[in-house]
């Protein structure tokens, strides 16, 4: 297995795209710690993780106050010894779908301090305990608003872009320690919003301005990548896991595209 006696925090464990990763790394043989801010979501992603006879822990976790997420960090190594793979998979409601001349300040802001400040904070308290082991992997989420130039998501694009240029400098500053970093880069996943992820509300009012269902936009959306379709949870659940795991050992301050086509690098 990928995974096999690794310990792996999941930040947002119980949202879509860090539920389906927490699933992967368990089957993969990790011991997953699921963190996040509705108990209820994360156990049924413990439930799901245990049926398959994996190993979950859940913990409410608010990954925007440092001292909850330190505390965290050290229960997780305290019961398992080591925290080998941290995943911010954090998803946190922003407004889309805003002219610029009608988009505020606060609106532009939100997203880009909530999410620096969210990658900032779990990969400082993660990677204290992999510094003290010589080695580790912190992985983030991005998406193709980080290099689109498209209207409607100023402040999230602007905030993706962070992210991933917090990937290449965050790997400079944990490379010494043993640590890499990752980001993955998914476009809009279909999945995600039908199973009640925060993307539904955001997408909505830039569907609706263009009078389509949220649905009918994730379809043309598909059709402006080379692949004529979108990534699935499973397909960016598995690459979280190969890019957690010692294969790719030889891979840090990367962005993973998984946008079907939509960003080409």
């Amino acid at each position: 297995m990928l995974l096999q006696n690794k310990t792996a925090i999941v930040y947002g464990g119980g949202g879509a795209i860090g539920g389906a990763a927490a699933r992967a790394f368990a089957r993969e043989g990790a011991k997953v710690f699921l963190a996040g801010r509705s108990l209820e979501k994360l156990e049924a992603v413990a439930c799901d993780i245990a049926r398959f006879g994996g190993a979950a822990a859940t913990a409410v976790v608010d990954a925007l106050d440092a001292q909850s997420v330190e505390r965290h960090a050290e229960a997780v190594a305290e019961a398992a010894g080591a925290i080998d793979v941290a995943l911010n998979a954090v998803g946190i409601f922003h407004v889309q779908g805003q002219p610029f001349a009608e988009l505020s300040v606060e609106d532009f802001m939100l997203p880009i301090e909530a999410y620096t400040r969210t990658v900032f904070i779990t990969a400082k308290a993660a990677s204290r305990f992999m510094a003290r082991k010589g080695s580790g992997v912190f992985m983030m989420i991005s998406t193709p608003g980080a290099r689109l130039a498209g209207t409607g998501y100023l402040g999230y694009g602007t905030a993706c872009a962070a992210k991933e240029g917090m990937a290449r400098l965050l790997a400079a500053e944990l490379a010494p320690v043993g640590v890499r970093v990752v980001c993955l880069r998914p476009h809009a996943i279909p999945e995600a919003s039908a199973r009640g992820s925060h993307s539904e509300k955001v997408f909505r009012p830039i569907a609706e301005r263009a009078g389509l269902t949220v649905g009918e936009m994730l379809e043309g959306a598909a059709e402006g990548t080379l692949l004529k379709r979108l990534p699935t949870l499973e397909q960016v659940a598995e690459t979280a896991a190969f890019m957690a795991s010692d294969r790719a050992g030889a891979m840090t301050a990367v962005v993973a595209n998984l946008t079907c086509g939509a960003v080409v690098d």
